[in-house]
């Protein structure tokens, strides 16, 4: 058995090893009137099963990541490559499904990979209301002999109605002023100090300042496709307020729940794996002690790599 190196600070605790962090899953067979009594919970269980007992309209932000259209394996479950109809269908299941819990203000964030990224869209249009694409810059991927290396993946913005929220002073970022432009000796749209000079952007929709969790990363896991918690940190901030619900029905190895809880948010997700409801309810716990984001800090967006001293 090889031992893992002291800066190695990936999460692979075993379902035996986890039987704590197991045992405080639930799980919802029965219809629930009151979100209240599932608050803050990870739900052991199939999505299509579970959300049908959920209220409705009980939610304000949706942030999900079902699974890609390509043959993989998630512990015990096996997703198998579908024709291009055969996965429009399974998209149009879970959106019409998890559509209900929305509330009349609430936002719905959905991944994808670019292949299938036009029928997510086409499909989201079908139950909400678009509001952009979002392309974020992966960083990790293996080249290709014959083809360009994949490093992007879209991300679906859209809402119930025209009634949502969107904070933009949260999720602002900073970057440096490399040539500062003065008027009358002032500054002219950007901040000077003795340490740096900087300005605070509005963001668009290609993000480029994500990193990738790695092994030296406390929130990295060994789940086969954990986003960063940079990356849910931008859309909860700009889509909630402190205290909404945030709701995941593919929560994989909780990232979505543990951002939430950082950031003073009430959570909730549906993972089918025990393996991967180990992993998130250690992170929760760890959430307790360290409210650390990589890359977000004093309220600021940063560039990748900058100097958060």
């Amino acid at each position: 058995m090889n031992k893992k190196s002291t800066r190695n600070k990936t999460i692979d605790t075993t379902v035996s090893e986890g039987q704590q962090y197991l045992s405080r899953c639930i799980k919802v067979d029965l219809p629930i009137q009151n979100i209240e009594s599932v608050l803050d919970k990870t739900i052991l269980g199939n999505t299509f099963s579970v959300i049908p007992n959920l209220p409705k309209e009980s939610v304000d932000l949706i942030i999900a990541d079902p699974p890609y259209n390509l043959s993989k394996v998630f512990g015990n479950t096996k997703f198998t490559k579908l024709k291009y109809t055969e996965y429009e269908e399974y998209t149009r299941k879970w959106l019409e499904i998890v559509e209900s819990l929305l509330k009349p203000t609430g936002s719905i964030y959905v991944y994808c990979d670019w292949e299938t990224s036009l029928i997510v869209g086409r499909v989201l249009g079908e139950f909400f209301t678009i509001k952009n694409r979002i392309t974020w810059q992966r960083e990790k991927g293996r080249g290709a002999k014959a083809n360009w290396k994949n490093g992007m993946e879209d991300i679906w913005f859209a809402t119930k109605s025209n009634d949502y929220t969107f904070n933009l002073d949260s999720v602002k970022i900073r970057k440096k002023v490399i040539a500062p432009y003065r008027v009358d000796g002032k500054p002219k749209d950007w901040i000077e100090t003795d340490s740096s000079n900087y300005r605070d952007t509005c963001p668009s929709n290609f993000w480029d300042d994500i990193t990738i969790p790695f092994w030296s990363m406390p929130e990295n896991t060994a789940h086969p496709t954990q986003k960063p918690e940079k990356l849910i940190a931008k859309m909860i901030l700009a889509s909630s307020n402190p205290k909404d619900i945030i709701f995941d029905p593919f929560l994989g190895s909780g990232t979505t729940s543990v951002v939430a809880k950082k950031l003073d948010r009430h959570y909730l997700g549906i993972e089918a794996e025990k393996q991967y409801c180990v992993w998130t309810e250690q992170r929760l716990e760890m959430a307790d002690e360290n409210k650390k984001i990589q890359g977000y800090a004093d309220g600021i967006f940063w560039e990748r790599n900058a100097n958060l001293k």
